[in-house]
């Protein structure tokens, strides 16, 4: 049986079937939730990418739209210049993956122009028609998420009479879609969009059945870090939520999750690697 790795432009691949992927987000945006996690100037951001790889992220994340619960639409041209810049200079100082978190066709070929190697649409491609064939035509890998309604209202009582088995519905039509657009099945991740429309319960029932994902042809991301319902259960602010964070990422990681997009990359590469050395009894490295 062949390795999984996630196909990169320039003959490059993320392997998937190894340690977990980490992907260290970056926010250029000025209302992002979790506020350590935004970059005043492509200087900042800079240096929190320097920490992200010297500390064993994968990939870099580049947003210049909150989509927080709440939040609201950002122009492309704004997007374009809160992300550019910041891509441009990963891109001249590293060779690391990086990845564009953009719902805009846009947005998106700016950043790929400017050095990045993978789209996230949180809108499964789907909010612009443009960006699937787009995706196709530069063979970058697409990161396809579930939510319900917009960010701005997608909290306003979203209801599921099976929240697990139609966000599998939906995100198995979106990468079949995705496929017909011309991106390569290989080119494909989903994520069952954690916190976005679900209720404490929804965010719940797909974590402890994310394998009815996992188990699919697709390798799934997830992102929970330092997110709202880790607060409804401890009771904590976001500033104080990485140890829930950690827990959370561990249990997807024991249902088959693969790439955690995180705020504290240090941390979860740590608590990840020790989790897949007791879960599997070994490290998987030679003895010294």
């Amino acid at each position: 049986m062949n390795a999984r790795a996630l196909l990169l432009p320039r003959g490059r691949s993320i392997a998937l079937d190894g340690p977990a992927v980490v992907m260290g987000v970056i926010n250029t945006t000025p209302d992002s939730f979790y506020p350590h996690s935004r970059v005043a100037d492509v200087a900042a951001a800079i240096d929190a990418v320097a920490a992200m790889l010297t500390a064993g992220g994968a990939i870099v994340d580049v947003g210049g739209e909150s989509t927080r619960p709440g939040s609201g639409y950002v122009g492309a041209d704004e997007e374009a210049a809160r992300v550019v810049p910041v891509v441009e200079a990963i891109r001249s100082r590293w060779d690391a993956p990086i990845s564009v978190d953009t719902r805009k066709a846009s947005v998106a070929r700016a950043a790929i122009d400017a050095g990045a190697d993978m789209v996230n649409d949180v809108s499964a491609l789907y909010d612009d028609p443009d960006l699937a064939p787009l995706c196709a035509e530069r063979g970058v890998p697409v990161v396809l998420m579930h939510k319900k309604g917009v960010p701005a209202n997608m909290q306003d009582a979203p209801w599921y009479d099976n929240c697990v088995g139609e966000v599998r519905e939906f995100l198995v039509a979106a990468a079949e879609r995705a496929i017909r657009a011309g991106i390569a099945p290989d080119s494909i991740v989903v994520d069952p969009g954690i916190g976005f429309g679900k209720r404490l319960d929804d965010n719940l029932a797909l974590l402890a059945r994310l394998d009815e994902l996992s188990s699919g042809p697709w390798p799934v991301l997830v992102g929970l870090s330092r997110k709202s319902f880790i607060g409804a259960i401890t009771g904590l602010a976001a500033e104080e939520r990485l140890p829930g964070s950690l827990a959370a990422a561990c249990a997807a990681r024991a249902r088959g999750a693969v790439i955690f997009r995180v705020h504290d990359v240090a941390e979860t590469v740590a608590a990840l690697a020790v989790f897949d050395a007791a879960f599997r009894g070994t490290t998987g490295r030679a003895e010294p």
